[in-house]
């Protein structure tokens, strides 16, 4: 029993071993978390802007532009651009799209392994709402 407890032989070596690679799966799984998060944002964003447009009476597009925008201000993570299209008629469709782009910090230690991985990671987030008018 005591040499069990005393021989500790070959620790290094499974830390030197092990620590990259947790190092790695850390910084992937920070870098997606990210990731997720600007896209629940810009969804939100885009929600909220498409439902604010809908219900405005005048300026539409410029109501959900500024609801989407006022969403985005808090955000602490990634770049946002709104785009809105619709005639603004009652009862034609508006669409709001929040494109987002977040930076891949994951990116330059991916291509000490042979995998190529864009620099920056860019989606869009799009909702629709039918414009009212009474």
């Amino acid at each position: 029993m005591r040499k069990l407890l005393h021989d500790r032989r070959g620790e290094l070596d499974e830390a030197a071993l092990v620590l990259p690679v947790l190092l790695l799966i850390s910084l992937a799984l920070v870098n997606m978390a990210i990731l997720g998060f600007a896209a629940v944002n810009a969804g939100n964003a885009a929600n909220y802007g498409a439902r604010m447009g809908s219900v405005a009476q005048s300026n539409p597009a410029g109501v959900a532009v500024a609801s989407a925008n006022q969403m985005l201000a808090a955000a602490p993570v990634g770049t946002y651009a709104v785009t809105v299209s619709g005639s603004g008629l009652p009862g034609d469709m508006m669409t709001v799209q929040v494109s987002y782009t977040v930076p891949n910090y994951f990116g330059g230690l991916a291509s000490f392994f042979g995998v190529s991985t864009p620099a920056n990671f860019t989606n869009t987030a799009t909702s629709f709402f039918r414009q009212e008018g009474w």
